[in-house]
């Protein structure tokens, strides 16, 4: 029997695979490699397929039965808000439609285990620094919508054909468990500030006049590794038919500003950092971090890595990275 991971050779997914293929897992990664590498998954086997293509579901039933899959983590995804916001259509078609395509193909084949990758985007601006999982959701952006509009799926599967689903929503990841598995994209506060310090720029703070400390935002940073991890010990309570936790936060349970990252950048990488002010950016909440209390209950799952850990991993792997392309 093995584990079918979507997306599993890009930033996220190829943190995953690694951690299956280190517990001697049967692995089949399928991804259109738009952003994936296929370098990034070792000796899996590597199906290029698009989710949203038109034929995907019989695909998808073909390699499930081909491969004795038990059991799925679906990661596959566009996720770049701001592109949402341009190109709603899109995110709708491959996030939604690429789910539809993967939950039939799992109810063809009686493959009733899933963990999904979801979003903290699905709580959109919810009024209240710390969010719990019973924080009502109101995404602003068609990439948040379409994870919601995913767990919304899941839950109707569990109920019409006993799919048993758990929807980790992410928080801030970054970091790095190695040169291979760097974060390939600079999409994120943490890779884009790196890239701009490498490339000789000024990093950029949108906005210093929040109702936070020292005037920027405050977010939770997940270790990429402690999110691997996370999706390990979901998938590892599908399996039987004890009830689920179908929804939980990925996160620490701690906040760190703007300000507060450059600090510790700075400290990391012993270069000096002046960044640039702006103004604010439309949508951006001044505080929002995770309420992990569920996770840790029904998963036994805790973060381990610190925000020292998680800039300290991205910033040498980005640098071995361009030494090693010079």
């Amino acid at each position: 029997m093995s584990i079918l991971v979507t997306g599993g050779a890009g930033y996220i997914g190829a943190h995953v695979v690694s951690l299956l293929a280190q517990r001697n897992e049967d692995v089949i990664v399928v991804d259109n490699l738009s952003t994936g590498l296929a370098d990034r998954i070792g000796a899996a086997p590597l199906i290029e397929l698009d989710l949203a293509a038109s034929d995907a579901k019989e695909q998808l039933v073909q390699v499930m039965r081909n491969w004795s899959v038990e059991s799925v983590i679906h990661i596959a995804a566009l996720k770049q808000v701001g592109e949402s916001m341009a190109n709603p259509l899109l995110y709708y078609r491959e996030n939604v439609g690429g789910m539809i395509a993967l939950l039939s193909a799992m109810e063809d084949c009686a493959v009733k285990r899933l963990v999904f990758s979801s979003s903290a985007a699905t709580y959109g601006m919810p009024g209240i620094e710390t969010v719990t999982e019973a924080t009502p959701t109101h995404p602003i952006s068609p990439y948040g919508q379409s994870k919601l509009i995913g767990e919304w799926m899941t839950a109707a599967s569990a109920s019409a054909w006993g799919l048993r689903p758990i929807n980790l929503r992410y928080f801030n990841v970054a970091g790095a468990q190695s040169i291979e598995l760097a974060d390939p994209a600079a999409l994120n506060l943490i890779p884009i500030v790196i890239n701009k310090v490498l490339n000789g720029e000024e990093p950029v703070i949108y906005g210093n006049d929040y109702p936070t400390p020292d005037g920027t935002c405050i977010r939770d940073y997940v270790h990429i590794g402690d999110l691997a991890d996370a999706h390990l010990a979901a998938l590892d309570s599908t399996a039987g038919s004890a009830p689920l936790e179908t929804v939980l936060n990925v996160g620490t349970g701690h906040g760190a500003s703007v300000s507060e990252v450059l600090d510790v950048l700075r400290s990391v990488s012993g270069r000096k950092i002046d960044p640039l002010v702006a103004p604010r950016r439309p949508g951006d909440p001044p505080k929002l971090i995770a309420d992990v209390t569920k996770i840790q209950s029904a998963l036994g799952w805790s973060a381990r890595r610190t925000l020292i850990d998680i800039v300290e991993s991205a910033w040498l792997a980005e640098v071995a990275k361009r030494g090693a392309l010079a």
